[in-house]
């Protein structure tokens, strides 16, 4: 029989939101009231505050040991995939750039795992920035590791707030992207403007996944799995234009594809867990 979550049971899903990116000690300014500085988890209130709204209950998932991967997924009904710094390129079989940034190849096996799992368990994952790279490499997929040595044309990392957006991406029609949006009537490529924060993006894309948003210089800036309910990922942070209509549409649609997929999801098909 099939079982949901306590929370998928109230109609509020379970949402778990990976954190990828630590703040060092000798990074964390210490006031005379706070506590000794440790290295410290950082991720930005606005995914959970998105998530909230959209009528789930999210929850920050720490790293931990992957045997407790598992576990947790038996309680979720839901990934997002969230943002943070460059993936190790290890990860996908290539040598590092010069300019690649920081990375933190041991947060990077812990969520490129959790990510596996859930992708295994064919549950809805909705992947942001970083988030989107992480789901590509996880199917196989490699990075462009320094975006501005491909083009210039766009300036992927805005000096503007995230609120705001700084260029265009076009949506291919009839896609679940393209749904979530709020899209459901376009039958020929629409426009987006987005944010954009990232300094590497898809490459080779990977198995299953196909493109169903580019920027003017052919960036990929979204892939979904369209055999799946839901399997979306955006390179612009979503998560910080929620006050917009159509990325309010995105996470209600994600949220509510965790409520109706809000299951134990043991022994459902999928690739196998490498």
């Amino acid at each position: 029989m099939k079982r949901r979550s306590l929370a998928s049971l109230h109609m509020r899903p379970l949402i778990g939101v990976t954190t990828s990116e630590v703040r060092a000690a000798e990074r964390v300014h210490q006031i005379p009231e706070g506590e000794p500085r440790v290295r410290e988890m950082a991720l930005g209130l606005t995914y959970l505050r998105g998530l909230e709204e959209a009528g789930a209950l999210p929850m920050v998932i720490p790293p931990m040991e992957e045997e407790a991967i598992e576990p947790l997924l038996d309680r979720l009904d839901g990934i997002c995939l969230s943002g943070g710094p460059d993936l190790e390129p290890a990860n996908y079989g290539a040598d590092p750039h010069d300019e690649l940034g920081p990375t933190e190849p041991d947060l990077d096996r812990f969520e490129l795992a959790i990510a596996r799992r859930a992708d295994v368990r064919q549950m809805p994952i909705l992947a942001i920035c970083r988030g989107t790279q992480a789901l590509n490499v996880v199917r196989g997929g490699a990075l462009h590791q320094h975006l501005p040595e491909l083009s210039e044309e766009i300036l992927h990392r805005q000096q503007t707030p995230g609120s705001e957006p700084s260029h265009a991406v076009e949506v291919e029609p009839g896609s679940r992207l393209a749904q979530a949006l709020g899209y459901e009537q376009v039958e020929v490529a629409d426009e987006l403007d987005v944010n954009s924060f990232h300094h590497q993006a898809i490459d080779r894309l990977g198995e299953g996944l196909v493109v169903t948003a580019r920027a003017p210089d052919g960036t990929i800036e979204a892939v979904e799995d369209p055999s799946r309910d839901f399997l979306i990922g955006v390179q612009w942070h979503a998560e910080t234009l929620v006050h917009r209509p159509y990325e309010a549409s995105l996470f209600r649609h994600f949220v509510e594809a965790c409520r109706q997929d809000g299951v134990d999801f043991q022994g459902r098909s999928g690739r196998e867990v490498a």
